[in-house]
């Protein structure tokens, strides 16, 4: 790296390499955005060309709005989110801090089954966790919050692994001698969590928070087992379901795609610096 900044040609030849690499990441999306905005017919005839003049038309929003659930989607896409994100800040910030700060037996097994957890893919476990779920009777039912708490309950676990793993590198780097003395002071363990830790570990927990909260977002495979009724379906599920109707109505498709991934953008684009911070100092700290 001191080589490379010491040599402008090569440093010139990084950001090339970092250009082109981010623009194959970033013209896909930028092309759907555009198309969006196309008839369908002109779709098929020029994808390429930006919209404007005779180009630009609203009607493909005009009729996702008209035909598709939009609002109710999103509404139901960013309350299984946020909660989502609420229980694993909650469960993984304690469990991590038991494992960080406790040394007790099977506690070295219990951290490595915790990390074994992240080696197991959903599928792998969606059929147990259906039949576990029917069986307490918030699976398959009309009730629209037991839909929500069916897929809330999944997600939550699903993420707990990787939450946990984040949070511990983190709080072993934390001074211990902070907590020895809020003990000293008479504080018993909740409260030394809450209070001393808690707010030293913002980074981690911020960064934990924000990809569990795009990693609920963007799932469509728990959502395909339990949400069965349209006014329930998150915006991926109804993304899904648009693509099995209207698989030639490009224009239409695109518009649904801009709506699904624009949330997504705009919490990258206002908590990046969270995310960039809260890895590098759990793996720096870990």
């Amino acid at each position: 790296m001191a080589k490379i900044k010491k040599n402008p040609v090569g440093k010139a030849v990084v950001y090339l390499i970092l250009v082109i690499w981010s623009l194959t990441t970033i013209y896909p999306i930028l092309w759907v955005v555009q198309n969006s905005f196309k008839a369908k017919d002109k779709i098929l005839a020029d994808s390429f060309s930006l919209p404007v003049g005779e180009l630009f038309t609203m009607a493909n929003y005009r009729k996702a709005f008209n035909n598709l659930n939009i609002l109710g989607s999103y509404k139901n896409s960013i309350f299984i989110s946020m909660m989502v994100a609420a229980l694993v800040v909650l469960i993984a910030g304690m469990g991590a801090y038991a494992l960080s700060r406790y040394h007790f037996f099977g506690s070295g097994l219990l951290y490595s089954l915790v990390i074994a957890g992240m080696m197991f893919p959903a599928f792998a476990t969606i059929i147990p966790v259906f039949a576990m779920e029917f069986s307490w009777g918030i699976a398959s039912t009309g009730s629209w919050f037991l839909t929500m708490l069916s897929v809330i309950l999944p997600q939550t676990a699903g993420n707990l692994s990787f939450a946990m793993v984040v949070l511990v590198g983190y709080m072993k780097g934390l001074p211990v001698e902070l907590e020895e003395a809020a003990y000293m002071e008479g504080c018993n363990a909740f409260q030394i969590y809450f209070k001393v830790v808690l707010p030293l570990t913002k980074p981690s927990f911020a960064t934990v928070a924000i990809f569990s909260f795009l990693w609920s977002y963007n799932d469509l495979f728990t959502q395909s087992f339990f949400m069965r009724r349209p006014d329930m379906y998150g915006i991926t599920m109804l993304l899904n379901q648009l693509t099995a109707k209207e698989g030639t109505n490009y224009g239409l498709m695109a518009a649904a795609v801009t709506l699904v991934i624009v949330p997504v953008i705009v919490v990258y684009c206002f908590l990046q610096k969270y995310i960039i911070k809260g890895m590098i100092a759990g793996a720096v700290k870990g």
